[in-house]
This record gives structure tokens, sequence and C-alpha cells, in this order.
């Protein structure tokens, strides 16, 4: 059901009104309607009813040739949209990425990953989208130094405080990290940091992100151990979880609802086959000293 607005409603009554108007001065001045006489009116009457036949034999018309396209032709468009819809699929998902939705929608119904999705925000940039995350009510956001890298502002959207613009504040690529401060003097809803980040084996952990083209997707996983990668002064940590593009810039929560690391890429790794690695937090208080 539409409903008009008071404004409409007005507008309408008076449209109305001078419909109305116009419509009554009519009925009043008998000079503005032409008079037929029986035979002109039934001349009339045979004139609409051969063109309301005309059209309708014409429609018929254009009924038939629509049946007699082949049964053939609607199976090869048919065909056509499917191929196309599946071309596009694999850029958007792929078969084991089903799985990170399913545990997504069983996980969101948790009240501990409701409260931390509220602070886990999309980065927009004229390249691509990343992930990250608020640190202090003051929204403050960290992020990997690859999603903004180029950029002295980017769009950041929250679930629930909609969207801000970020300025580039600090950077440390050594890491990959760097800190967003967003414009005005709003509250926002944040993710603890702990201290410094323990290695436990095994421990599990959620993660949440923007992979895929997907928003506010929740996933677990454990730890793994530290691992030395090209072109970073510190080992990092591998995770046995399902992180995709995308991800990046995801915090890595521990059971006390803690910040541990910062999800920045995956690995291929010999024993532990794909992983996911995340930079330990403590980095960030370390270089910012």
């Amino acid at each position: 059901m539409i409903r008009l607005t008071d404004k409409e409603k007005e507008t309408n009554h008076h449209e109305n009104e001078q419909e109305k108007d116009i419509y009554e001065d009519n009925i009043i001045d008998e000079d503005l309607y032409e008079k037929f006489e029986d035979e002109e009116l039934y001349e009339l009457v045979q004139e609409a009813r051969e063109k309301a036949l005309e059209r309708a034999r014409i429609r018929e018309e254009e009924k038939k040739s629509y049946r007699k396209l082949p049964r053939t032709f609607y199976w090869l468009i048919a065909l056509f949209l499917m191929m196309n819809v599946l071309a596009f699929l694999p850029q958007t998902i792929s078969i084991p990425a089903v799985e990170f939705i399913k545990t997504s929608a069983k996980l969101s119904k948790q009240e501990n990953i409701k409260t931390y999705k509220k602070s886990v925000v999309v980065i927009e940039t004229d390249g691509g989208s990343g992930t990250g995350f608020s640190i202090n009510e003051q929204g403050d956001i960290l992020t990997n130094y690859h999603v903004i890298e180029g950029y002295h502002k980017v769009t950041v959207a929250f679930p629930e405080k909609g969207l801000h613009v970020g300025e580039v504040v600090e950077t440390y690529p050594e890491i990959d990290l760097a800190l967003l401060r967003l414009e005005g003097d709003d509250t926002f809803p944040y993710l603890p940091l702990a201290e410094e980040f323990v290695l436990h084996e095994e421990e599990h952990i959620y993660f949440i992100g923007n992979p895929l083209r997907f928003t506010g997707i929740a996933n677990e996983g454990k730890v793994l151990d530290y691992i030395s990668v090209k072109k970073k002064p510190l080992p990092v940590v591998m995770m046995d979880a399902p992180v995709y593009r995308g991800n990046s810039g995801s915090p890595v929560i521990n059971e006390d609802g803690l910040v541990i690391g910062v999800v920045y890429a995956t690995l291929d790794h010999d024993e532990a086959g794909r992983v996911g690695l995340f930079i330990p937090i403590d980095y960030f208080d370390m270089y910012r000293k």
C-alpha cells in the first residue's frame, strides 16, 4: 500500500479541487458540450468498435508471432544466461568459501561476536577495499598499510555508525600497519588491544573482516606458530583459518575479547598447508615508541 505524505495529500487535494471546479464549470456551461443526433452517435460507436477490433487483431497476430519462435530459442537464451552467471561466480565466491559463510552465520548469533562486529569497518579506496577496526572511542582505526598505501584520506564504513572520512595519520610499512583518524567528534564502539601477544599453540581465535566482497564475516581458527617471512623484520604468526582477499586488516581476537593480532596475508606452508598470517599486536606498540 502506498502512503502519501501530508504535503502530497494537500497537493492532490488541491489538484482534485481544481479538476472538480473545471468539471462543475463545464456542467454549468452547456454550450461547451457538442450535441449528437442518434445516427451520428451510432457511427461514432461503430468507429470506436472497429478500432477496438483492429487493436485486438494486431495483439493476436503479435502473440502468434511470439509463439512461432522455436522452443530451442528459449533454451539457448537460458543457457547463455546461465553461462554468464557461472562465469561471474568464481570472481565472487569459491566453493570452500561457502563454509565460511555458514560459519559466520552461526557465530554471529553469539552475543560476543555481535559486539565485536560493531567495531569492524570497511575501508574503501579507489583501488579496492579492505578491513580495519576501531581501537578507541574516538574511532582511531587500525588496518594494514597495504590497504591504504598511496592515500591520505579514505572512506570508513561502520556497520551501525555509517560512513566517515578517515585520515591516514601513522604508517608502519615494515610491519604492514597503519592508523587512521576519523574526522568529527563522534564516539565509536571499539575493540580493546591485548598488552602483548603470547604464543599458545592451538589457541582458539576469532577474526572478523570483509572477504570476497562480503562484509562483516565472522570466522574462527587456531594459532599455529611463528614464522619468518621475506621483507618482514620480525616473525609473524600462522593461524589455521579461512582467510581470503579482503580480510587484510581483520582483527584477531582471543577468547577474552582482546585483539592479539592483525591479519595481513596468506601462505602456502609445506606442512600446515594454506594458512593465514597475522601481525602480533605488540608490534604496533613497539613501532609507535
